[in-house]
């Protein structure tokens, strides 16, 4: 045992309770803070399918100029809506509209 002196300072009564209720505490602070600062941790407990939050809608805009298209995954979110990951990692959201019949003066955004 490397540290063995170190029972010479500290008695094995005292110092292996006290280093096991400093890793409770310690696991205890991290699972706390993963569910009071995620949405998605309460969805999971309740049995919802990912995405069904409210918190679960992504608003990034999205430059289609930038986009490799070709690389991209896409999710279905709703029937007029898809989620689109991109290689890099970041996610956005396509709102699917019906082509405006031609002619139409009309435009909605």
């Amino acid at each position: 045992m490397i540290n063995s002196k170190m029972w010479l300072v500290v008695q094995p009564t005292i110092g292996i309770p006290l280093f096991l209720g400093g890793v409770a505490v310690g696991s205890f602070a991290v699972h706390l803070a993963i569910v009071s600062n995620t949405s998605w941790v309460g969805d999971f407990l309740s049995g919802k399918e990912m995405g069904s939050s409210k918190h679960a809608s992504i608003e990034a805009p999205i430059q289609p100029a930038s986009l490799p298209l070709a690389e991209a995954k896409v999710y279905p979110a709703s029937s007029d809506e898809m989620i689109v990951v991109l290689p890099d990692g970041r996610m956005g959201k396509a709102v699917l509209k019906t082509p405006l019949a031609l002619g139409s003066t009309s435009s909605t955004n």
